[in-house]
């Protein structure tokens, strides 16, 4: 009797692995997430005990202890090791501190391409106690003096190929007070300090004390250590590193991992694979563009023949992801999904093509979540007769929220009291709770997964960069012959994310002039965030509240066969010219590329 007892038993711990995976196929990624995430709450847990806290820095002089030869980036035909960087840094830091008169607390604005002396100027700030404020080496003029106060920064390092752009905004820098210095040897501009000279007369073994780095958003750092460890990133990987540096994503991967890393100034697509092949690259990071570009390019006998084992990234679409797989072999994609300001993310770590990550009990615990019924029309959350919000059943789109708590803080926006209220949503599901508002409508399936639906608000998202639609339409109406703007994003067929549209009123007897507008926003917007297409009306729609109408605008799109009135398209060698219906058709079917 007993002996049959324990046989069943037996024979029904055999079977409880099939009978899990019959229940759930990914109990296995399942219970590996798990673990990662007990590993890394741990981890912070014991960093968080130390005084001050363990920083990006402290990761990083760690890793020059740790292997101080083993190379850490290797850039066009330069190649440095960890403790290269480690000195180049100590020099940039001795220089600042001497010519800029740096003191711990002060912040300093970083303007640079992918570059070597991005990486050196970020770890000497941090040296130094500086805060490091990463401005998209895209903006110009206004939006580039914007984001300069907002950071309100005491001084700017910029990079010797981006002169001309602050020499356009040196005036109002010089009425603020602001140190500007550059890479270079000489400058013959006044008001502009030249610094590889002053880097140069120090000597490497003059390496300063410094004091303890500022503690910058290490919940940040220990979340991109989290990503690269549920990846698989492991130390001996080699990373492929295009992304801008000014991203948090791009630049926290390759600053944390520890790993070698491979620099470019830009992506190249018919590069991608020869680098990969010259540097036994292992890992890359991407956005979906990337991916687009990659399997729009001609094929190759040895475009498998690779080492690449694992990619990291956001934004992939279902058909490009099983095309990349098709075409270059089984790589590992690891998708995820997060704002460098919100306080929610997801990471696909299954591998699921078409997800941006699965629910898991332990995250939701930790970071509380819910998807809320969203009226798209009213662009508001529907609340129920009690005035509270309502969650979508698994299946339904709803918008993200996400609880704001002190493990899951929202800092908002810098000088911007008003767009950060815009991201607080109150009494969500009790009265006097705060919930993070993400902008972004996501839909859960029953197996758990997270789909990406579409983005809402002021912000679309293109070719990889968030576009603010308020600062566009800033720019237009800047323009003699616009009144009006309402900027907002359109899907195009075959591409990730929504370009640009603008629909415009003009001032009273005035015409359309296409080649001052075309001037202007190629003058002070970056490419990605030029209106593709502008629609011409007699006036602009807004709401019963005035809000400008954008959900039916977006609908419609830029079919000249729907919209009735005057469209125009914008040609990067001609200007905005008539939109046609050849024009939207060569778009739609791909022969032209936005």
């Amino acid at each position: 009797m007993y002996a049959y007892i324990l046989y069943t038993l037996l024979a029904g711990l055999a079977i409880l692995p099939l009978l899990l995976y019959i229940r759930n196929p990914y109990v296995l990624q399942d219970l590996s997430y798990a673990v990662t995430a007990v590993q890394i709450g741990f981890r912070l847990a014991k960093y968080g005990r130390r005084k001050p806290l363990y920083s990006v820095l402290d990761s990083f002089l760690d890793k020059v202890a740790r292997h101080p030869h083993k190379p850490f980036i290797i850039f066009e035909k330069s190649s440095y090791t960890y403790r290269e960087a480690d000195q180049e840094s100590n020099r940039l830091a001795r220089a600042l501190s001497t010519h800029a008169k740096l003191k711990e607390g002060d912040t300093v604005a970083l303007f640079l391409g992918n570059e070597p002396l991005y990486v050196w100027s970020w770890l000497a700030l941090a040296k130094l106690g500086c805060t490091a404020a990463l401005l998209n080496c895209n903006i110009r003029s206004k939006s580039l003096l914007h984001c300069f106060s907002c950071c309100e920064a005491k001084a700017l390092v910029v990079g010797a190929d981006l002169r001309s752009a602050v020499e356009e905004v040196l005036p109002s820098l010089r009425q603020q007070g602001v140190r500007v210095f550059i890479f270079s040897e000489e400058c013959d501009t006044e008001g502009i300090e030249s610094l590889c000279d002053k880097i140069q007369q120090l000597l490497l073994h003059h390496v300063i004390w410094l004091p303890k780095a500022a503690v910058i958003n290490q919940e940040r750092v220990w979340m991109a250590t989290f990503l690269q460890s549920v990846a698989g990133v492991r130390s001996d990987d080699i990373l492929y590193l295009y992304l801008p540096l000014y991203h948090s994503a791009g630049f926290l991967m390759g600053l944390c991992g520890g790993i070698t890393i491979i620099l470019r100034r830009k992506f190249s697509a018919s590069n991608f694979w020869d680098d990969c092949r010259k540097h036994n690259v292992t890992v890359f990071q991407y956005i979906g563009e990337i991916m687009r570009y990659l399997c729009s390019t001609p094929k190759k006998d040895n475009e498998r023949d690779h080492k690449v084992r694992l990619g990291i990234g956001n934004g992939i679409r279902s058909d490009t992801w099983a095309e990349f797989l098709q075409r270059f072999g089984y790589i590992r994609i690891c998708e995820c999904y997060g704002a460098t300001e919100g306080n929610i993310g997801f990471v696909n770590y299954v591998g699921k093509v078409g997800a941006i990550g699965k629910e898991h009990f332990l995250h939701k615990a930790a970071s509380p979540y819910a998807l809320i019924r969203y009226d798209t029309e009213k662009e508001e959350a529907v609340r129920d007769s009690r005035g509270f919000c309502i969650q979508v059943p698994r299946g339904e789109t709803g918008l993200l929220v996400a609880k704001i708590g002190v493990r899951t803080p929202f800092a908002g926006y810098a000088k911007n009291n008003q767009q950060t209220e815009k991201k607080r949503l109150r009494d969500v599901f009790v009265k006097g709770d705060i919930y993070f508002n993400s902008g972004d409508l996501l839909k859960i399936d029953h197996e758990g997964f997270v789909y990406f639906q579409d983005r809402i608000g002021d912000t679309f998202r293109w070719k990889g960069e968030n576009v603010a639609t308020t600062e566009v339409a800033d720019h237009l109406i800047m323009v003699d012959c616009i009144e009006e703007a309402n900027v907002y994003g359109v899907k195009v067929p075959g591409h990730e994310g929504r370009t640009g549209m603008a629909a415009i009123k003009l001032k009273e007897g005035v015409d359309f002039d296409g080649q001052a507008t075309y001037q202007h926003v190629k003058n002070y917007l970056p490419s990605y965030a030029r209106p593709r297409f502008i629609r011409i009306q007699s006036s602009v729609e807004v709401t019963g509240t005035f809000k400008q109408m954008k959900g039916r605008l977006a609908e419609e799109g830029f079919d000249p066969a729907v919209i009735t009135e005057r469209l125009l398209y914008l040609d990067d060698a001609k200007g905005y010219i008539p939109m046609t219906q050849e024009i939207f058709s060569a778009i739609t079917e791909g022969r032209i590329r936005l």
